[in-house]
């Protein structure tokens, strides 16, 4: 029946020609958006996913259920804000896309989810500061807290980029949270890491005050994060 669904949806759009490697990068953002709704970080069509591609970003479509999406659905915008025609509607998050790519040139990929404890803290407009020595998975020794403004607005992309200048996390008040990294899955891998963190610093704050460490000793564990997984050798 899903299948039906998807080939009426996609019944009489005009599918543009594109080559491998967009296609194996659309592909990669419809992996990225299931793996994030079939992992529970976004109830119902919440959230979105981005990555970037040549001078454009591909994102995914507005009001798409996950499981119906294919990478022809997958919207591509110039970075410089264009929209092709002859495309889906991009997420109504574009704006704020569109800005991290602008002013993070290493960032490839974007997820924005509605997880439950990130968004529990986020409409308590609480960050995340370093009650645990992991917050610095987020790079930094908190995972801050962005002002709220209006979905979809240039003022919560101002607030956003803002958010990730140094940071590759950040909470967004009374919305959710979002994450950036080199591609989709490090992107996601870095969303659940924060849902994690933000389940344990809830709990933390159900037991009193928390014990913060340190900004000396979260300045040695990201040190110690700098070099990480290596072996060595070059």
């Amino acid at each position: 029946m899903a299948r039906e669904i998807g080939r009426a949806v996609g019944a009489g759009r005009r599918a543009p020609q594109r080559g491998t490697a967009e296609l194996v990068a659309r592909r990669g953002v419809v992996d990225t958006a299931l793996a994030m709704s079939r992992g529970g970080l976004s109830p119902g069509r919440s959230g979105n996913v981005s990555a970037r591609f040549e001078d454009s970003l591909l994102i995914t479509p507005s009001g798409l259920p996950y499981d119906l999406i294919t990478p022809a659905d997958i919207v591509r915008v110039r970075l410089d804000g264009h929209v092709p025609p002859g495309q889906q509607a991009p997420s109504s998050e574009l704006l704020f896309h569109l800005a991290v790519y602008r002013s993070r040139p290493d960032v490839g990929a974007v997820v924005h989810c509605h997880s439950m404890h990130a968004t529990v803290l986020a409409c308590a407009r609480r960050p995340i500061p370093a009650f645990h020595y992991m917050v610095a998975v987020a790079g930094g020794d908190d995972i801050p807290l962005v002002p709220y403004a209006t979905f979809g607005s240039e003022e919560l992309a101002r607030h956003v980029a803002d958010g990730l200048a140094h940071r590759n996390a950040c909470l967004m008040a009374n919305h959710g949270q979002i994450a950036v990294a080199a591609n989709g899955p490090e992107a996601l891998a870095l969303a659940e890491e924060v849902e994690v963190l933000a389940e344990q610093y809830v709990k933390v704050l159900m037991l009193g005050t928390p014990h913060v460490l340190a900004r000396d000793e979260m300045a040695r564990v990201l040190e110690r994060f700098s070099t990480y997984g290596r072996n060595g050798k070059a």
